[in-house]
C-alpha cells in the first residue's frame, strides 16, 4: 500500500459502539493510546545524549518510553512542543540547531546532531549601570547612538536617564508593526482588545495590581518606542512604568457596558501613544445591570504577541492568588533582539529567499485583493470546526508522513490560492512563532516574537505525500530565517516595489482545548474573573488562522466583507 493508506493507530476492540439507530457511535470510540500509534520496532537509546533524550521526549510527550528510531512528529510533537524540547535540551547541555529536529526527527539523529551546527549567539552585557544619572553612547551594547541621538531618546522617557535600563532596535516585525501604526490616521489593527468581567472592584483591583507586578518583572512591558529624529527605532526599557488606568462611567440603559467601552475605546478608533511605557492601557465600567465590572485590557502588538498575552495573564493570575513562587525567573527580551540581529547575516537571509522568491514577478492576490494596508473596517470575520473525522484523517496522515499537521494546512491554503487566482505558483505569508532560534528560555520569555515570512508553493500535479514533504522542507529550511524582515524578504523578489508580494496570511496556532465547561465554570467562580471578547487583526485582507485544538481544528477567516469568509472557511475545508 502506499503510505498514506497506511493507517497510522490501531485500537483492537471486541465489538463496535453502535447508537440507538445501529450505525457506528463515533462518539463512543476510544482514543488511540501510546501503543496504539505504529512506530518503528522499539530499540533502546545507546550512549549517555540518546539516553538523556530519551527521557526528555518521554516526559514532554507523555509516553512510557522512546526508542532510538521513534519519529518526534510521528510521536505526535508538532512546533510549539519542539520549542520546549530545545529549550529542556539546553537546560541540560544538548545544544543543536532546532532545523535538525525537523529535517532527520529521530531521536538517534537528533542526537547526532548534538553539539553540530550554528554556536549560540553570545549576547553583549547591558552596560548601563542602575541609578546611572547619564547615558553615553559606550554603555549601548545592542544599539550605535551617538550623544544627540541619546539626548532625543531621553528625552521621551519621564524620568530622563534615571529611568532608563535599556536601549537596544526592534525586531524584525516590530518594525513592519511600527510602519504600518505610523501609517495609520485613525485607529490601529495591532491593538488587540479583551474584555473581562469581574464580580467586584476589590477583584478587579487587585487583578490590576497583579498585571503592575507583572509589568515591574519584565522588560518589554516596561518598554515604549522612540523614532523621532533617529536613524533607526529604538525601543526604551523604562526602570519603572506604570499601568495606564481610566474608570469611565456608562449607563446601561444606552447598551451593553462591554460593547460601549469597545466602541470608545477600541481598534476601529482608538490609538495609543506607542513612545510611552507599559504599551498597554486598561479601561473599567461599572455595571449596574449586571452586578459586575467590565475591564477593557488594550496590549499593543508591538510588545506583545499571542503567548506573550498568555503568559502574562497567566502570571497575574498566580500573583493575584498568592502564588509567586510559582513563577519563573524573568528572561529579557534583549536577548531575544541580539539572537535576531546577530545571528544569522543579511547577505544569508538574501541570499535564501533570491532563491525563492527571485522569479516571482507578481504579487498573489486571491480575489483580487491587493490592499495590505487597509484599516480594516470592512473585514468580515467567522469561524468554522471542521468535521472529527477529517481532523482526525489530518492527523493520521500527518503521522504516517513524518510530517507535521500544520505542513498539510499550509499544502491545503496553497490550493485555495491556486483555486482563487488561477495560478499554479502562489505565495502567501506564513506567521513564524519566531520562539524556535530565540535564544536561552524562549519558551518563557514575554515580548514580541512572531514574525510573517513568504511562502511559496506549486500545486503542480505531484501526489499529496510528495508535496506534503516539500512543504515540511520549506518550513524548516525557513526557521533559520524567522529573524529576518519581511521587507528585506519582499526586496528579493522581482515584484515591483509599490505592489505587495502577497495579500494572504495563514497562521497556524496551537491552542490546545481548555478546560471543560464545569472545570472552567468552577475555576471562574474562584477567580472571579471571566473574559468574555478577545480579537486580533492584521493589515492583510485575507488572513486565515487555524487553531489546533488538540484533536479538532478550528478555522477563522477575516476578510473583506465582499469576498465572504464563510465563504473562505468552506474553501479550506474543501481543500
Amino acid at each position: 500500500l502506499p503510505s498514506y493508506m497506511v493507517p497510522a493507530a490501531y485500537v483492537q476492540l471486541a465489538s463496535l459502539p453502535l447508537n440507538p439507530n445501529g450505525k457506528l457511535d463515533r462518539k463512543a470510540l476510544p482514543a488511540p493510546d501510546e501503543q496504539a500509534w505504529s512506530r518503528r520496532a522499539y530499540e533502546a537509546p545507546q550512549g549517555e545524549v540518546e539516553a538523556t533524550l530519551a527521557a526528555i521526549w518521554a516526559e514532554l510527550l507523555q509516553l512510557e518510553r522512546v526508542g532510538r528510531h521513534d519519529n518526534f512528529f510521528e510521536l505526535g510533537g508538532h512546533s510549539l512542543m519542539a520549542v520546549s524540547l530545545i529549550e529542556r535540551m539546553r537546560r541540560a547541555g544538548l545544544h543543536t540547531d532546532v532545523r535538525a529536529l525537523f529535517l532527520s526527527p529521530t531521536l538517534a539523529a537528533v542526537a547526532a546532531a548534538v553539539g553540530i551546527g550554528s554556536a549560540p549567539v553570545q549576547v553583549p552585557p547591558n552596560l548601563i549601570p542602575e541609578g546611572a544619572t547619564t547615558i553615553t553612547p559606550e554603555m549601548l551594547t545592542l544599539a550605535t547612538l551617538d550623544e544627540e541621538a541619546i539626548a532625543h531618546v531621553l528625552a521621551t522617557v519621564p524620568g530622563g536617564a534615571a529611568n532608563v535600563q535599556d536601549i537596544y532596535p526592534l525586531a524584525p516585525l516590530q518594525e513592519g508593526i511600527l510602519f504600518h501604526h505610523l501609517m495609520e490616521k485613525e485607529g490601529d489593527p495591532y491593538l488587540l482588545p479583551t474584555l473581562c468581567a469581574f464580580s467586584s472592584q476589590e477583584q478587579l483591583e487587585r487583578f490590576l495590581a497583579a498585571i503592575q507586578q507583572v509589568i515591574a518583572r519584565h522588560d518589554i512591558l516596561r518598554t515604549g518606542i522612540a523614532w523621532q529624529s533617529l536613524d533607526q527605532p529604538m525601543q526604551v526599557v523604562r526602570r519603572h512604568a506604570e499601568l495606564p488606568f481610566q474608570s469611565v462611567s456608562l449607563d446601561p440603559q444606552h447598551g451593553d457596558i462591554g460593547s460601549q467601552l469597545l466602541a470608545q475605546f477600541g481598534p476601529r478608533h482608538f490609538r495609543i501613544d506607542v513612545s510611552q511605557a507599559p504599551l498597554l492601557r486598561t479601561f473599567a465600567a461599572h455595571d449596574s445591570a449586571q452586578g459586575r465590572w467590565v475591564l477593557l485590557v488594550l496590549a499593543h502588538h508591538l510588545a506583545i504577541d499571542h503567548t506573550t498575552l498568555e503568559l502574562l495573564v497567566e502570571e497575574a493570575s498566580l500573583i493575584k492568588n498568592g502564588r509567586m513562587e510559582a513563577l519563573a525567573p524573568p528572561a529579557p527580551f534583549r536577548n531575544f533582539v541580539a539572537q535576531a540581529r546577530l545571528g544569522v547575516s543579511q547577505a544569508e537571509h538574501e541570499a535564501f529567499f533570491r532563491q525563492m522568491l527571485g522569479d516571482i514577478e507578481e504579487p498573489t492576490a486571491p480575489f483580487g485583493l491587493l490592499d495590505v494596508q487597509g484599516d480594516g473596517a470592512d473585514i468580515e470575520e467567522r469561524s468554522q470546526m471542521l468535521p472529527a473525522t477529517l481532523s482526525q484523517a489530518i492527523r493520521q496522515c500527518a503521522r504516517s508522513l513524518g510530517v507535521s499537521a500544520a505542513s498539510l494546512m499550509h499544502l491545503a491554503w496553497a490550493l485555495v490560492l491556486v483555486r482563487t487566482t488561477g495560478r499554479q505558483d502562489v505565495v502567501f505569508g506564513t506567521v513564524l512563532f519566531g520562539r524556535m532560534q530565540g535564544g536561552e528560555r524562549a519558551d518563557r520569555v514575554l515580548g514580541m516574537f512572531i514574525n510573517t515570512l513568504p511562502l511559496r508553493l506549486s500545486i503542480d500535479g505531484r501526489r499529496v505525500d510528495e508535496l506534503a514533504r516539500q512543504v515540511h522542507r520549506l518550513l524548516t529550511q525557513l526557521l533559520r530565517h524567522e529573524h529576518a524582515p519581511l521587507a528585506l524578504a519582499q526586496r528579493c523578489s522581482a515584484v515591483p516595489a509599490q505592489a505587495p508580494l502577497f495579500s494572504s496570511l495563514l497562521n497556524f496556532r496551537y491552542a490546545p482545548r481548555p478546560l471543560d465547561e464545569g472545570e472552567a465554570a468552577q475555576e471562574a467562580h474562584e477567580d472571579d474573573i471571566e473574559e468574555i471578547h478577545s480579537e486580533e487583526r492584521t493589515n492583510y485582507p485575507l488572513t486565515l488562522a487555524v487553531d489546533d485544538l488538540g484533536e479538532d481544528f478550528m478555522l477563522t477567516a477575516q476578510v473583506q466583507a465582499s469576498v465572504g469568509a464563510e465563504r473562505v472557511c468552506a474553501l479550506m475545508h474543501t481543500a
